[in-house]
């Protein structure tokens, strides 16, 4: 087989110059068969024989035989090493020129050879990204009137339009009206192939406002014509453009400037109509994007307010109901992201025993390490922002102590300080209430292991440090405390290298020794 490889690759570049159609093709017959057989090995030695320069005049002007070159470009380019290669030997432009072909079978393999080259390949695309492939597609594509070749051209685009670079070059090259133009043809028709097109379409335009430099460019500062196109999707009655009018929203708040202008143009009307819409037996795609749309619309602090007094929460809590990961997920990232610092709505969602009482129950979904984090987050954001005793009773009753606790031994930082500020709340607010919760808990005994555990970030030692004075008011914690020698550890943090460690150790230090 090997001989006879070589024999190919030798014949290949002597019929290859002169162009012999017959004994061109034996060739080009061998090698899909070696590439059938042991595709890696053949790729390599197709890969030092130079032939893939000679591919590139062999794919134009078009012969019998092009279909068959372009069908073994795709199968080396399967190939993760061979994809630089085919770029430097110059065969995207000739592939490219190609999607003009009036011919099926040269078309199909030239889409599988564009698609393979840029295929999960970062570096491929960023050699794409040179070349003036975005312009060459889209000239194509809008000349294209068959459903199946303009599908190809959506298959190369798509994996191309992951990298930013070619979304700002597709939409410099007017991809973007394109997409427009085929949603509103297709919106109405029920034909399998216009649905099809549809969702590509709309799917592709929500892929081009993943990259900053092409969302900003056409938001337009929220005056764009595409942007308001597709808002005019969000109250379609097309699933497909529902949700992708929801998806492109959220991508559009991907700043701060934009989330402040799309909620002061009345956008969280439009999604929380469309969230209605979608209350029973609603789409679980179309709640989980308009969902995310609101909570991304909710960080910046001047929108908090304004989504409250819209009924935001009052339109994400009719999801309570859902059994679905990512609606939960979703819905308790808008809520967290709407409370922040807004203590009223903090403490009228904190007594709300319905929510409450999800959330503890959602802090134990094992399978779902997200919903269990995000609801851990938000019982504890509840406590923080409202600084309320009847949250916190609330919270108690529901049985949320044992999650806040177990919360302080997180993985991330971030979650473990959350759970301590909290808990610290807890024992200045409402120390009787929580006591025989944090006892069972093991609230003392988790301080401990924090303060002793040398990875402990300086942040969590001291937040450790501040509830360990917090709860020496109640006696049987104050017990367990002396019974576990914390004195010894306090003392040595009061010479730790960060600063506010070691005062707070000294403060503890004196409490802890006055009350022994």
């Amino acid at each position: 087989m090997a001989d006879n490889l070589s024999d190919t690759l030798k014949k290949l570049k002597i019929t290859a110059a002169d162009k012999t159609e017959d004994s061109l093709e034996g060739c080009l017959d061998c090698l899909l068969q070696a590439l059938a057989q042991n595709n890696t090995e053949t790729s390599e030695k197709l890969q030092g024989s130079g032939i893939l320069q000679l591919f590139a005049s062999l794919l134009t002007p078009q012969s019998p035989c092009t279909a068959k070159v372009a069908n073994i470009i795709a199968e080396v380019a399967k190939n993760e090493f061979m994809r630089i290669p085919c770029v430097d030997a110059g065969l995207i432009s000739p592939l490219v020129q190609l999607l003009n072909s009036k011919d099926q079978e040269v078309l199909l393999q030239t889409g599988r050879a564009l698609g393979n080259i840029c295929y999960d390949s970062q570096s491929s695309k960023e050699q794409f990204a040179s070349t003036n492939i975005a312009e060459e597609l889209v000239k194509l594509f809008k000349k294209q009137i068959e459903h199946d070749k303009r599908e190809m051209i959506f298959e190369v685009l798509a994996p191309l339009a992951e990298n930013d670079a070619i979304k700002l070059q597709l939409v410099e090259a007017g991809l973007v009206e394109c997409l427009l133009e085929i949603v509103q043809q297709k919106v109405d028709s029920d034909k399998e192939d216009d649905i099809a097109e549809l969702k590509t379409g709309s799917d592709l335009m929500v892929l081009l406002l993943l990259g900053d430099e092409s969302m900003q460019k056409l938001f337009e500062g929220g005056k764009g014509s595409v942007f308001q196109r597709v808002l005019s999707w969000i109250p379609s009655n097309n699933h497909q453009l529902q949700l992708a009018g929801a998806l492109a929203i959220a991508n559009f708040a991907r700043n701060d400037g934009n989330c402040i202008h799309m909620v002061d143009n009345g956008i969280v009307e439009k999604l929380m109509d469309l969230l209605d819409r979608h209350v029973e037996d609603g789409n679980v795609t179309v709640q989980h994007a308009a969902l995310s749309a609101l909570r991304n619309l909710a960080i910046p602090v001047i929108n908090k307010a304004k989504m409250l007094s819209a009924g935001v929460t009052e339109a994400v809590l009719k999801f309570l109901k859902s059994e679905m990961p990512p609606v939960q997920f979703k819905l308790l990232g808008t809520l967290r992201m709407l409370i922040d610092a807004q203590a009223e709505a903090a403490e009228q969602l904190g007594k709300n025993v319905t929510l409450v009482e999800r959330l503890v129950e959602w802090c134990e979904a094992k399978d779902h390490a997200g919903v269990m984090g995000e609801s851990n987050r938000l019982l504890s954001a509840l406590i923080r922002h409202s600084k309320s005793k009847d949250v916190i009773k609330t919270i108690v009753q529901s049985g949320g102590i044992q999650h806040l606790v177990t919360m302080a031994t997180s993985e991330h930082v971030i979650m473990q300080n959350e759970a301590l500020v909290a808990l610290a709340l807890i024992a200045a607010l409402e120390l009787g209430t929580a006591e025989k919760d944090l006892e069972s808990a093991k609230l003392v005994q988790i301080l401990h292991r924090l303060l002793v555990d040398e990875r402990s970030a300086p942040e969590i030692k001291y937040n450790s440090m501040v509830l360990i004075c917090a709860v020496m008011g109640s006696e049987s914690l104050h017990k367990e405390v002396q019974d576990l020698a914390f004195l010894d550890v306090i003392s040595k943090l009061r010479r730790h290298e960060n600063k506010s460690v070691a005062q707070q150790a000294s403060l503890t230090e004196q409490r802890l020794t006055v009350e022994s």
